[in-house]
């Protein structure tokens, strides 16, 4: 008999949208990366949020190009979430070029040996596996 209740192995934990989050997923269901913006201050941020942290003012998404620096990084030589297959994998934290501010976390699909603090990257759209959302993953820059 199995149980019900028990989680897959093979697959990843799948993101829980709510209100905040909605806009950011659904630029990502479209391809694109899109993080929160005031509409007075001007101010980017994320995680997503309804009210500015700088000012109260409203948020809205605006599309960026992902591109950016690696400012830190570390590699998992085992695997860290479930269905995303084992190590060693690199997880980076990259300042965004056109989000100042915004230090997004993720995949940088690369060999460890290559990564290095100040490496320019990009930005990929890619399925989560085993669900119908996608998520942003970083790549070494073309060409340096």
């Amino acid at each position: 008999m199995t149980d019900a209740r028990a989680v897959p192995t093979d697959v990843p934990p799948q993101p829980l949208p709510d209100p905040d989050t909605v806009g950011y997923w659904d630029a990502l269901a479209g391809g694109d990366l899109a993080l929160c913006r005031c509409a007075d201050c001007r101010t980017w941020m994320h995680p997503p949020l309804e009210r500015c942290r700088a000012c109260a003012g409203p948020t809205g998404f605006e599309p960026v190009s992902g591109d950016g620096t690696v400012a830190g990084f570390i590699v998992m030589h085992r695997a860290s979430v479930p269905g995303l297959g084992g190590g060693p994998h690199v997880i980076a934290l990259v300042d965004l070029d056109d989000a100042p501010g915004v230090r997004l976390s993720g995949r940088l699909v690369a060999p460890p040996a290559d990564v290095r603090v100040g490496a320019r990257v990009e930005t990929r759209v890619v399925p989560v596996p085993g669900g119908p959302f996608h998520q942003p993953e970083f790549a070494l820059a073309r060409g340096g």
